[in-house]
């Protein structure tokens, strides 16, 4: 047995690792020792110059600096394992610093797009209304599609004006605006009892069949608005969640409050949305200042 196949033994009977975790690692290592075999090396040989030619090896091929930051994680703990074992002195991939992965801005609509978007459906059909309804709250709220097509009808409460979404860890309140007010209840007073299966149906949003709406099913929805709207943005279903986010910061939110309706645990994953909006101020800053 060599010690690839040593090394996934141990990750899969000792670790415990996870399929997803194991198949990762392993094609990782493996790439690595391939590079080493062409370099004229085994994996016990390597050291510390050989892992930081090979992070310069896969910058060079176009690899981005996420895959390269994984990738010496991988090695890490190959050759933990290796130094466990005692077929290596010094584990060469200890003290090299992967470089800092970037993170994207995320993309957003206009506040125009967001408006033609939500248009697109024809609320005078079943279907239609039940997609108005579905594309405002998400605007409306800025949840996530999970939490969307997870909510039952008794989480809505119209009358007062918000929805309670039960989320990961704590309950939110999150308060709707008219619009999504009024395509809710055209929805649940007029079309949704007439798309059940079971009356006792639970989940607000259902599909055509009568049952609850499934993710694939609502990325569909997005897609096909997306095409009869012409935005050639690419639009999924958290596009709405982060231009809900940027547009409120926009007009004057605080960020606590954003923060509480997005459901983050920590307000750096929220922060992001001030990266966003300062980078929009500075682009039409260029654009519009006469000395810019």
């Amino acid at each position: 047995m060599d010690n690839l196949a040593r090394y996934e033994q141990y990750l899969a009977q000792e670790k415990r690792a996870s399929s997803n975790t194991l198949s990762s690692y392993l094609r990782d290592v493996n790439q690595f020792l391939h590079w080493l075999e062409e370099e004229g090396l085994k994996e016990e040989q390597a050291v510390r110059s050989d892992v930081e030619a090979y992070t310069k090896h896969m910058t060079a091929k176009g690899k981005s600096v996420a895959t390269v930051t994984r990738s010496l994680a991988s090695l890490k703990s190959f050759y933990s394992y290796m130094q466990g074992i005692g077929l290596v002195e010094v584990n060469p991939v200890k003290g090299i610093v992967p470089a800092k992965v970037e993170r994207k801005l995320p993309q957003i609509l206009t506040s125009k797009e967001v408006e033609l978007f939500l248009e697109q459906p024809d609320a005078s059909d079943v279907k239609g209304c039940r997609d108005r309804a579905m594309l405002e709250l998400l605007y409306a709220t800025g949840i996530r599609v999970s939490e969307l097509i997870g909510l039952d009808l008794e989480h809505l409460n119209l009358s007062a004006g918000f929805i309670r979404c039960p989320g990961r860890g704590k309950e939110r309140i999150i308060p709707l605006y008219p619009a999504a007010v009024r395509a809710l209840s055209d929805y649940v007073g007029h079309v949704r009892p007439r798309m059940l299966e079971r009356p006792d149906e639970r989940a607000l949003f259902v599909n055509m069949s009568g049952e609850r709406m499934s993710r694939q099913g609502f990325w569909k929805i997005i897609k096909h608005y997306q095409e009869k709207a012409g935005i050639h943005k690419e639009i999924t279903p958290h596009t709405l969640r982060h231009s809900f986010a940027a547009h409120l910061l926009e007009n004057g939110a605080d960020l606590r409050s954003i923060q509480e309706m997005l459901g983050h645990a920590d307000i750096s994953s929220t922060q992001i949305y001030v990266q966003l909006v300062n980078s929009k101020l500075k682009n039409v800053y260029n654009k519009a200042h006469p000395r810019a």
